[in-house]
């Protein structure tokens, strides 16, 4: 709620919230289109999650208009995606990414932002090679529209920082945006509320990994490294794998001389 109405860099993201959930295998989903803290109903909601793997978006609006269907997460059967960034140039990047993407999921795209369109092209390539690893159709498809962002514009900032989950397995990505994770080996009190929010077994051991794109606690949140997709692992570590991008060209590349890449700026 917090990021909602400032985040620490001062945005406002006021377009839309979602939380998505993966209790028994089967989505659970509840978006709005206007701000988390307008009402009870996004501070309910949140109350309410009960799962193992959960998804929470805020949206500042870049490409599509504040909607329902234009409003993160996104679902497919069971499989859940958010995104925090741009593609530019997405009006003209489109075309070749519509003519990768398979049919049916052509035909299930019901907005008009990136973030879906990208969301139905990586189903496409996991589709067409499911047996290996999640991260590695994540990175390949990512790679593949910061290659069609370049070919229009080679000095645009691309920002894909997603989230991308089955609810078993959890991959993401940072590219252009800031992202923290945080590892937790054990409960821990809201400094919030002062509550303990996770109804656990206490006999058994509690572990559990938090990606977002700003501290949000006052814990020991690390950075995660640029340009790169991650998964995570059974232990509730983060595993790596480069992103084989180019930076943006500077005008001093333009010129002749060589590229630098650009800083990245926060979002939440």
């Amino acid at each position: 709620m917090e990021q909602s109405r400032g985040d620490r860099e001062g945005k406002v993201h006021a377009h839309g919230w979602g939380v998505a959930e993966n209790p028994d295998g089967v989505p659970l989903v509840d978006k709005q289109a206007w701000a988390a803290w307008k009402g009870e109903h996004f501070k309910k909601r949140a109350a309410r999650v009960y799962a193992r793997t959960v998804i929470a978006h805020v949206r500042q609006a870049t490409v599509g208009a504040p909607s329902f269907d234009n409003t993160h997460p996104f679902v497919h059967g069971r499989w859940m995606f958010a995104h925090n960034g741009t593609v530019p140039n997405f009006e003209r990047v489109r075309e070749p990414m519509l003519a990768a993407t398979d049919l049916r999921h052509r035909a299930e795209i019901r907005g008009t932002t990136d973030s879906e369109h990208v969301f139905r092209y990586l189903l496409t390539l996991w589709e067409q090679a499911p047996q290996a690893p999640l991260i590695e159709s994540l990175a390949l498809g990512l790679e593949q529209v910061v290659a069609w962002s370049r070919e229009i514009d080679p000095a645009a900032p691309v920002a894909l920082n997603v989230l991308w989950t089955d609810g078993e397995r959890m991959v993401g990505s940072r590219l252009g945006r800031t992202l923290w994770q945080l590892r937790r080996t054990g409960l821990v009190t809201c400094d919030i509320c002062g509550r303990i929010h996770v109804h656990h077994d206490p006999k058994t051991e509690y572990r559990s990994v938090e990606v977002a794109s700003e501290p949000i606690t006052q814990e020991d949140w690390q950075p995660v490294p640029e340009a790169v997709a991650y998964s995570v692992e059974p232990d509730m570590t983060l595993a790596f794998r480069a992103l084989e991008v180019p930076p943006p060209e500077t005008d001093a590349a333009a010129d002749g001389s060589a590229p630098a890449a650009k800083g990245s700026p926060a979002d939440a």
